[in-house]
């Protein structure tokens, strides 16, 4: 049972005024001796105002994120709206070299009445290619997707992602969905990634679904010239690409949000989103590093240099909660 300050002031009045043994009166009063005689310290020591109740919490906690810090992080989500704390605390982390948890960065947002709800909506990640690859190039997942230009018609996304990375390597918008546009789009795939001059042991694999185009003869021919090899997904089963779904799906919740009335809008648009997809933003499946990072090898310097800077974040902390409580 809890005592208020001034019912334990009682007590210890009545203990020093009782004729009885200190025991006794304890008894009587239903107060064990180690209670009564740790409060009676305490208001030798301090007087009445000693015997109120403690915070449980204590004053000063060692790894309380720094006002300052705090100011940075809300200036930064105040700019960068778009990004989620996710992607927050790990720009912040590489960005400012101080070490910031997404739960931190969570609640900070919260507190300032800048967590909102998505312009898009969440998809559940399909599941996962039975063959996992590990490295770049080793497979490549193609598909196409549409966009409708108002006033104009449709337009074909054709894209060449690589599994390992989620790296966009090449995409081409095309007026249909032929076979010729699916080898235009390979060819610069083929270049952009050296592929087609560099000496490898296997060209990438490819990887698509049972479409029109992506089952042509004209395919095929081009596919066995390149010294590639094709694999095709299982019939009603998309999951098989859903990497490359995924990113259809990731594009269009950014895209459709504005109408398009000329196709050199929508191929900006396309371009821009490109670029801030492989360069800028953090993919939580390959350890919040981007699609470049993965596939050009950065990836394993840049999570170490992040626990480096956990480890020096934390020693910060520390060394100043010790300095605050000395």
């Amino acid at each position: 049972m809890r005592y208020p300050g001034s019912e334990k002031l009682e007590i210890i009045r009545i203990v020093e005024q009782s004729h009885l043994p200190a025991k006794r009166t304890l008894d009587q009063l239903g107060v064990a001796r180690r209670t009564f005689y740790r409060w009676y310290d305490r208001y030798l020591e301090g007087g009445p105002e000693a015997l109120e109740d403690r915070p449980s919490a204590p004053s000063r906690v060692w790894n309380r994120l720094p006002g300052a810090i705090q100011d940075q992080i809300v200036e930064m989500a105040l700019e960068q709206s778009d990004l989620s704390p996710r992607e927050l605390a790990v720009r912040f982390t590489d960005e400012k070299d101080y070490f910031v948890s997404e739960s931190t960065v969570y609640r900070l947002l919260k507190a300032h009445d800048l967590i909102t709800s998505p312009a898009f909506v969440v998809v559940k990640a399909a599941d996962e290619f039975h063959r996992k690859t590990s490295r770049p190039n080793e497979m490549w997942q193609t598909d196409f997707t549409y966009f409708k230009i108002i006033g104009w018609g449709w337009m074909y996304l054709s894209t060449v992602l690589d599994d390992f990375s989620r790296y966009i390597i090449a995409w081409k918008l095309c007026t249909t969905m032929r076979a010729e546009d699916v080898t235009d789009t390979l060819q610069l795939a083929l270049e952009a990634s050296g592929c087609d001059h560099a000496t490898v042991r296997h060209k990438p694999k490819l990887l698509s679904d049972n479409g029109p185009s992506y089952i042509a003869g004209e395919l095929a021919d081009w596919i066995k010239a390149h010294d590639m090899s094709h694999v095709r997904g299982a019939p009603l089963h998309p999951q098989t690409q859903g990497k490359i779904e995924r990113w259809h799906q990731t594009l269009k919740n950014r895209i459709l949000l504005e109408h398009y009335f000329l196709p050199g809008d929508l191929e900006r648009q396309v371009e821009a989103f490109v670029e801030h997809y492989n360069h800028r933003r953090y993919h939580e499946s390959l350890d919040n590093v981007t699609p470049a990072d993965a596939y050009f090898g950065r990836a394993a310097a840049i999570i170490e240099r992040r626990k480096r800077i956990k480890r020096k974040t934390i020693e910060q902390r520390r060394l100043l909660h010790r300095k605050l409580a000395a």
